[in-house]
């Protein structure tokens, strides 16, 4: 019976997979996990839009919505069309003020636009986009978890990051973001509960610390 737990809904980050939640684990007793896998946009869709078509996937009342990076800016906008309990994004930001000036610079001068990213199988250079740091140590790692290769979807999730015009983040949202995260620097971040260390993989690479207080931060 499932009917008096919570249901947690995880969105991973730019380019990767379910996958990168396989260490995570809430307790059985009070939560039921859910994973939504990115799809391939449509031409020209609005993240609106694709937040409403992902929304389709969740299927139960009330649920916890969790994303990474890129998925975090997913979950926000999704959670302005359903219900939820909770939102909470990791490695990721909460409004266009907390975006790093690189990105303020691509959304002026559309610099972002001339990204190689037709590159899409070389790893290394998938890592640098989504991970913010090189794969050469972990490079066997990463091809397991960035698996969305597209280079249609990293062309349109780069435009509605650095455009992103949330200015304003709701009331239910919990930030937790890493001391170290190369993508989103935390000098940029305003209000978090703050990972020692963490960089933008801890999701992966932290994933004790997350067991352990996940279910708090859920519940409270």
């Amino acid at each position: 019976m499932t009917n008096n737990k919570i249901h947690v809904y995880f969105v991973p980050g730019m380019a990767a997979n379910i996958s990168i939640f396989d260490k995570i684990h809430l307790p059985e007793e009070t939560f039921v996990q859910h994973y939504l896998d990115w799809f391939i946009p449509s031409k020209d869709i609005s993240l609106e839009d694709y937040a409403l078509e992902m929304c389709k996937h969740i299927k139960h009342a009330n649920p916890v919505l969790i994303g990474v990076s890129f998925g975090g800016i997913l979950v926000q906008e999704m959670a302005k069309h359903v219900s939820v309990r909770k939102v909470i994004i990791i490695s990721s930001v909460k409004s266009k003020f907390e975006l790093p000036k690189r990105m303020i610079f691509a959304k002026y001068t559309k610099f972002h636009k001339l990204l190689p990213t037709g590159l899409v199988n070389n790893m290394e250079l998938l890592a640098k986009y989504a991970f913010g740091e090189a794969a050469t140590k972990r490079l066997a790692l990463y091809e397991q978890y960035l698996s969305v290769r597209d280079k249609y979807y990293l062309d349109w999730c780069i435009d509605k990051i650095v455009n992103w015009p949330q200015s304003e983040c709701s009331e239910n949202l919990v930030h937790i973001h890493g001391e170290k995260d190369p993508v989103f620097p935390i000098g940029h971040i305003k209000q978090c509960i703050l990972v020692k260390n963490g960089t933008h993989t801890m999701i992966i690479h932290r994933y004790k610390w997350f067991n352990e207080h996940l279910p708090t931060i859920i519940l409270q």
